[in-house]
């Protein structure tokens, strides 16, 4: 169902319920969670989270949601919240490539990564319009921060969904490839970054996080990046970039 391969400092994880184009319930939610523990105690440097078949993931999968029953609330801040805080947190860079339908908790597990590859045909948007629900797992921050809120209540209230050349375009995600060449190019940026500089992509992770969540301002965060840099000068990595680039050569990196 979820599927985990460790090799060459990256971390890939599939989901792997092509059947379902990869909704995902509980059960699988669980396994996925598990998959990024693994994943993180292997220590890589990089994770690639993507999903087999005709779509990365089409959101919860309610085919058996009774909701007389069912704990809306238990299941989206703890089973799909603690996913996304997961990767949120991975301590190294993470990467999606993302096809087909990106809808639900399908797109929280796209806002939880740090860099965001898109088929040009890809779905997007909220399809809540048809259940009596509403967008979740992060949908209203990303769409209200990046579309603004006429376009993002437009999208929530049509139920339309846009395309991952619109969705880049609106600035939502990084890239937008043919499909076919979305994988490779996504794995070939996954390998570059776990060749890279950990600690100082960390680092500039954990600031654009604060940038986000705490909304400091230009001044602050200009404080943060000076204490970063001097931190990150007793890094291995900082003395090779450094060292390389005095020698006219290009830096090898070993994340420390």
């Amino acid at each position: 169902m979820i599927d985990l391969i460790v090799e060459n400092d990256v971390a890939e994880v599939m989901l792997n319920i092509p059947e379902k184009l990869n909704a995902l319930d509980e059960q699988a939610l669980t396994e996925l969670l598990e998959a990024i523990d693994s994943a993180k105690a292997a220590t890589p440097r990089a994770l690639l989270l993507h999903g087999s078949g005709r779509a990365f993931c089409a959101g919860r999968d309610i085919s058996k949601v009774d909701p007389a029953t069912d704990d809306a609330l238990g299941f989206l801040e703890n089973a799909v919240g603690r996913v996304m805080r997961a990767i949120a947190e991975f301590p190294a860079p993470t990467f999606a490539a993302a096809h087909g339908a990106c809808l639900g908790v399908g797109l929280g597990l796209l806002i939880a990564t740090d860099v965001v590859y898109v088929s040009e045909t890809a779905k997007f948007g909220s399809p809540f319009a048809n259940l009596g629900a509403t967008l979740d797992s992060g949908g209203h921050a990303l769409f209200f921060e990046r579309l603004g809120a006429h376009r993002a209540l437009d999208l929530i209230y049509t139920g339309e969904l846009i395309s991952g050349v619109q969705a880049v375009e609106s600035g939502l995600f990084s890239r937008a490839l043919p499909e076919i060449e979305l994988l490779p190019f996504t794995r070939e940026r996954v390998a570059m970054a776990a060749k890279g500089a950990t600690k100082a992509f960390m680092a500039s992770k954990q600031l654009i996080s604060k940038l986000r969540d705490e909304r400091i301002g230009l001044w602050e965060s200009i404080a943060v990046e000076n204490v970063t840099q001097e931190s990150l000068r007793e890094t291995e990595d900082y003395k090779s970039g450094f060292l390389a680039f005095q020698e006219k050569r290009k830096p090898e990196f070993f994340g420390r």
